[in-house]
Order: structure tokens, then sequence, then C-alpha cells
């Protein structure tokens, strides 16, 4: 497994796959249980698996470049395939608020 493992201090987190182009990371997360703050360096989708309710902060880096999806806070049920598409920069904190595990995918398109 790559070294990047919970590169950014994740709960869960690990990286599933890597080359030149793509990095493909897993997020599982316990019914309460919250993420560390994450930076997102490149483009990314986010791809919703299983759970029943989550809720997501996103949040400006000290550049204000995150843009990604003009989110600021995503909460509600859990629709499994949901792709959200974002933009590089900013930082991220999901929450688990369900009774389920929650289960993402995170696909970066490396520059």
């Amino acid at each position: 497994m790559s070294n990047t493992d919970r590169e950014f201090g994740d709960i869960g987190t690990k990286v599933l796959f890597e080359n030149d182009r793509i990095r493909v990371w897993e997020m599982r997360l316990d019914p309460g249980e919250s993420s560390a703050l994450h930076r997102h360096e490149h483009d990314y989708a986010m791809i919703q698996i299983a759970g029943d309710k989550v809720c997501a902060d996103f949040e400006p880096d000290s550049q204000d470049e995150f843009n990604g999806a003009a989110l600021g806070r995503v909460e509600g049920p859990v629709h499994n395939g949901t792709v959200i598409f974002a933009h590089k920069g900013g930082i991220e904190k999901a929450h688990n608020s369900g009774s389920e595990q929650f289960y993402e995918i995170i696909v970066e398109l490396l520059d």
C-alpha cells in the first residue's frame, strides 16, 4: 500500500489505487464517527456507496481556492451511487449522522 495512506489524517481513509493520472481513496465512517479535516489538492469526485445519513462541511483554504460545487454544507440521506464533483483546494470534514457505516470512494484527478 502507498505511503499516502492516512495522508490527510482521516479515520478509515486509505488509498486503493494510484498511478500518474488518478488516485482512488476509500473512506469508511462508523455511526457517530467524524473524519479529520482533510484537504483535496486535485480536482475530484466523491461517489457514495453505502450508509443512511451523512453530513459534510466544505471550507475554502487560506487562499480561498476551494470552489468545488459551491457546497458549504451537505446533510441528509445517502443516495447510493450519488457523485459529487468538486475542484481542488479547500478542506472537507465528514460526519456519519446515521445508523449504518458510511462508505464512499474518492477519485482525485492528478495534475
